[in-house]
């Protein structure tokens, strides 16, 4: 099928054809209209059914972005201004806009505004360069200024001072932009030759001073790696020639300008081809935006090694342009402003702008008030932006308490020092605390995190708010969802202690010592009271912590041996089922062992199984002639229990055969695990270490059982016996359960120490406790 490519027709023909042929059919055309009004009215109605979709799914999900900018594409396209201004600030409100869009606003606002509105769309370009480097942005926030603003139309005084500053603005934030920056240049030079225009030719002193600064903005621009440097110098030379001094030079030459300009602008030119690989790299169009991201890294790293705050912060914020979402961008742009500038309206803007762009990142939200601090900002300032980030969602508890944590600091170190501005007090520091309390408890039961929350809270009660009272509430309150966490009595205790309440003290561990305590919590609160009543109270007050002491420890102690006896036994019926199973393959017909084997070994295992058979019923008939000579039960008996004491006696060495223990005396008693462990560091294989301590003192007895994972290290541990190990020679041997002594017997093994204490609480008929 042949394609006809329609005719191309000017609009003026074409509204002629339609009115001819209007003309010539008026029913035609009136079917026309009509089909065109119905395809507009259903793309109205369609439309508004879009709109109402779009307003309430933001009304649910305010923080949803796309759906803010369909909303305002779709009111762009109804004209509906009012709404469409409403649209927009809505989403400012929440997000910063991108240039695009600044831009977009910036037009329709001017399109329907009068020269008395200029100011309202100058703010509108204002807000919009804040928030992100865009060179087209800023050449048409230049462009509009020059154009709508009448005094800077008309050339007066205030107008071209005015102009001239806003150029300024923009060379400071744009013009080092290597590849759009002479963008900036030119519009700022073309302004310049224009104001020469309007100088009267009498007038020669002004025209002489305009000239001077149109060349100074010239020999500006020709010391910065630009893109376009040499195109520059050709328009810099030509425009010298327009001013009647002839250059003695080829146009591309530098011979004939000063020596000065010359060489700024030869280092310019090395520093440009130093940077255009970096540039080539991240304009490209054919990489991924992840090869881009890391172009950008490349390149920050390359500037920030020549060391020009300038050059690297707007590199930065051309990548942040790119990925304005990149948390770890804005983290790595904020710590460079922090190191490099620490203070000052550019790096709290930056971080304005970075929790603006990445709300959901604690750590910019940390930064940020800690940057207000350093430039002295007011509370009113601080505490707007500490609110807007509890408005936010953080990916972990421990952001919340960071940034709680950094808000009491920041309070504490301002009213300490007297800094404030007149509106601080320590009940500024309470709220922070019990809000914080109120948000993190649920979730942090339990955790270090709220240990050191509650504890920071107690102490600023005592040496800020010197309320001894409020102090003692802030730990009572962590108790009552934090009750089973030993660290929070021991800190509660420490602090009564540490102001001298000896009674105080006493009478929290009278509350806690019964507690049950994970891990060996519960018997190390029993031996801290005893530490305690030896430190700080009378022998009355310790005799009667022992005997509170006392039978709790022996519960514990029975408990853990009941625990012990269980897993023991677990793992021995395992080991039985195993040997079990192993025998009963071994024993099933045509087993793959015996069917595998050659014939001539065939014939070995077969003449070696007939002598174990005639071994086996001799065995049996000795056996059976034993058994008929018993006279009474009781002998028969007697041997069963001999056969089970031998087989646990058995049991017992080989667990510590498999256990490979060392026993370790002559220990200083300050030792520790730790230093026992560096002395067999060069030995290695070290699997446990067990100090044993008095139970009613807790101080170490200088003795110590280490398990070895083998037995070759087990040997080279005993080598290194009678060496000397914190001012004491060391005795190192096999530890032998035959010698142990009853007191020992905490170091036995398990499964014989847990049936011995069993076999003794029920001949004393003792009700074991419940846990």
């Amino acid at each position: 099928m042949e394609e006809f490519e329609k005719p191309q027709v000017s609009m003026e023909e074409d509204t002629e054809m339609e009115e001819s042929d209007a003309v010539e059919n008026p029913k035609a055309s009136q079917k026309s209209s009509s089909d065109s009004e119905s395809s507009d009215s259903e793309e109205e109605a369609d439309q508004n059914e879009q709109l109402l979709a779009l307003e309430y799914e933001l009304s649910t999900n305010p923080s949803n972005y796309d759906a803010h900018v369909q909303y305002i594409k779709l009111l762009r396209r109804s004209a509906e201004i009012e709404k469409l201004r409403e649209a927009r600030e809505n989403m400012n409100t929440l997000f910063p806009l991108s240039p695009e869009m600044w831009m977009e606003w910036a037009k329709d606002e001017a399109s329907l505004s009068n020269e008395s509105n200029f100011e309202s769309v100058e703010k509108l370009y204002e807000r919009g360069i804040s928030e992100y480097l865009s060179i087209p942005l800023w050449c048409e926030y230049l462009n509009y200024v020059q154009e709508h603003d009448p005094k800077v139309r008309d050339c007066l005084a205030d107008g071209i001072s005015k102009a001239r500053n806003l150029f300024e603005r923009a060379v400071t934030a744009a013009a080092l932009h290597v590849s759009q920056g002479s963008q900036i240049w030119d519009a700022y030079i073309q302004y310049e030759q224009a104001i020469l225009l309007t100088i009267d030719q009498s007038d020669i002193q002004a025209k002489e001073k305009q000239v001077q600064r149109i060349r100074s903005i010239f020999h500006r621009y020709l010391s910065i790696p630009l893109a376009s440097l040499k195109s520059t110098l050709l328009a810099y030379k030509a425009w010298e020639v327009e001013q009647g001094n002839s250059l003695d030079a080829e146009p591309g030459d530098v011979l004939g300008i000063s020596s000065h300009v010359a060489s700024g602008y030869q280092k310019a030119e090395e520093m440009y081809n130093a940077r255009a690989h970096h540039e080539e790299q991240i304009t490209r169009q054919d990489i991924s935006e992840s090869e881009r991201f890391q172009h950008y890294m490349s390149y920050l790293d390359f500037e920030k090694s020549f060391g020009d705050p300038a050059r690297v912060q707007i590199l930065y914020e051309r990548a942040i342009t790119d990925f304005p979402v990149s948390n770890d961008l804005w983290l790595h742009y904020t710590h460079y402003l922090d190191k490099t500038l620490k203070v000052g309206n550019v790096v709290k803007d930056v971080y304005s702008r970075a929790t603006r762009n990445c709300p959901w990142v604690g750590e910019l939200w940390v930064r940020y008030l800690l940057c207000l601090e350093r430039g002295l900002a007011f509370e009113k300032e601080i505490s707007a932006a500490f609110e807007k980030s509890l408005k936010c969602t953080f990916s972990t508890l421990e952001e919340y308490l960071d940034l709680f944590l950094t808000r009491v600091d920041g309070l504490r170190r301002r009213i300490s020092s007297a800094s404030g501005d007149g509106v601080l007090n320590y009940s500024m520091i309470r709220e922070s605390f019990q809000q914080a309390a109120d948000y993190l408890s649920p979730h942090m039961k339990n955790t270090d995190g709220l240990l050191h929350l509650h504890a920071y809270w107690a102490r600023l009660e005592l040496k800020l708010g010197n309320d001894l009272i409020a102090a003692r509430g802030v730990w009572e309150s962590l108790l009552k969802t934090c009750g089973s966490m030993l660290e929070a009595w021991k800190s509660y205790i420490a602090m009564e202690i540490e102001l001298d309440h000896i009674n105080e003290a006493r009478a929290i561990y009278k509350r806690c010592y019964s507690k049950r305590f994970s891990g060996t919590g519960s018997e190390d609160i029993c031996h801290s009271w005893l530490r305690f009543e030896r430190e700080f109270g009378t022998l009355e007050d310790l005799n009667h912590a022992v005997q509170k002491v006392t039978p709790r420890l022996e519960e514990l102690q029975l408990f853990r041996l009941q625990q012990e006896s269980k897993s023991f036994t677990g793992a021995i019926d395992q080991r039985e089922q195993t040997l079990k199973n192993t025998s009963r393959e071994r024993r099933k017909p045509g087993s793959s062992a015996i069917d595998e084997q050659p014939p001539a070994k065939w014939q070995k295992y077969t003449s070696q199984n007939k002598k174990l058979h005639k071994r086996e019923n001799t065995q049996g008939l000795n056996l059976a002639e034993a058994n008929d000579g018993e006279e009474k039960e009781g002998k028969v008996e007697k041997k069963v229990n001999e056969k089970q004491m031998k087989d646990t006696k058995n049991t017992t060495s080989r667990l510590y055969k498999d256990q490979c223990t060392a026993f370790v005396s002559n220990l200083n008693i300050t030792a520790k695990d730790e230093d026992l462990h560096q002395f067999f560091s060069d030995v290695g294989g070290v699997t446990a270490i067990r100090i044993l301590h008095d139970k009613f003192t807790g101080k170490s007895r200088g003795l110590a059982y280490v398990d070895f994972k083998d037995d070759e290290h087990l040997a080279a541990a005993v080598a290194k016996n009678k060496q000397m190990f914190l001012g004491k020679k060391l005795s190192v041997a096999r530890s032998n359960p035959k010698q142990g002594k009853r007191e020992s017997l905490a170091h036995t093994a398990p499964g014989v120490r847990a049936s011995s204490s069993i076999f003794k609480s029920l001949e004393l008929n003792l009700s074991l406790p419940t846990f």
